[in-house]
């Protein structure tokens, strides 16, 4: 086995899978639909091949690395800002942004979390583990709890899949096309929906998984009954399977 070089050790640490395939690059700034004026945020930008590409697409672009030498020799259009920081550690811009990025599969959760309490984030298109994408997409039929309670202010997308072999080095499995996209008007008003959450908190902290069994203890039953029956869902109906349009629709039977 070949002996790992200090370059090597350093991509491990920083969880470095570069974007090789000129195909792929394409794809993910097809997704991202940016236009001219846009202000973008990347979140690392490695060895730059898609940090020009997203320069090309979009008005503005702030690239963010944390490996230094990946910074110092990163070669980028003038519309292109690098930044020797931690994404997870930058102040969101008070103006309308899109994030994109070849994420640290590490780090995927707490990059999705920072996107998602931005205010001013209009999307993110993100490169994660494709298993990642697929379980907070619906793509197995089930839907995670953080899906669920932002659902009426994002759009949560699977938006294409991208084969290991077109990164380097080469990961131990495939990555998705992540998407979330602000939506223009919100599903619920904005004072509905603490509200909103709490019944999502209810449903998913509840009785062996049933939803009905969880909503019962908060909520009349026979309106919860009732409210099943107009949502078409069956009572033993495990809550990961229930769909984020019917969480809405038990929102509105229950809550009012």
């Amino acid at each position: 086995m070949a002996r790992k070089t200090e370059r090597d050790r350093t991509r491990r640490v920083f969880s470095q899978t570069f974007l090789h395939d000129p195909g792929a690059l394409d794809q993910v700034v097809r997704v991202a639909r940016l236009s001219r004026t846009d202000l973008l945020l990347e979140v690392g930008a490695g060895d730059g091949r898609l940090t020009r590409a997203l320069a090309a697409a979009a008005g503005r672009v702030v690239a963010y690395e944390v490996d230094p030498e990946l910074v110092a020799a990163l070669v980028a259009p003038d519309n292109v800002v690098r930044r020797h920081q931690d994404f997870l550690t930058a102040r969101p811009p008070r103006e309308p942004f899109a994030v994109v990025g070849n994420i640290p599969y590490a780090l995927t959760a707490p990059i999705v979390r920072w996107c998602l309490g931005a205010p001013a984030l209009t999307s993110a298109t993100l490169v994660t583990q494709l298993e990642y994408a697929r379980k907070r997409t619906g793509d197995y039929g089930r839907w995670s709890r953080v899906t669920v309670e932002t659902w009426p202010a994002f759009h949560w997308g699977l938006a294409g899949r991208i084969p290991r072999h077109k990164f380097r080095p080469v990961p131990r499995v495939d990555s998705g096309i992540l998407r979330l996209e602000r939506r223009a008007v919100p599903l619920l008003p904005p004072e509905r929906l603490p509200a909103y959450r709490r019944l999502v908190d209810v449903g998913f902290g509840g009785a062996g998984g049933s939803l009905h069994a969880s909503l019962r203890r908060h909520y009349p039953a026979r309106r919860v009954d009732a409210a099943f029956r107009a949502a078409r869902l069956d009572v033993s109906t495990v809550v990961g399977y229930v769909w984020p349009e019917q969480w809405l629709l038990l929102f509105r039977l229950l809550a009012g």
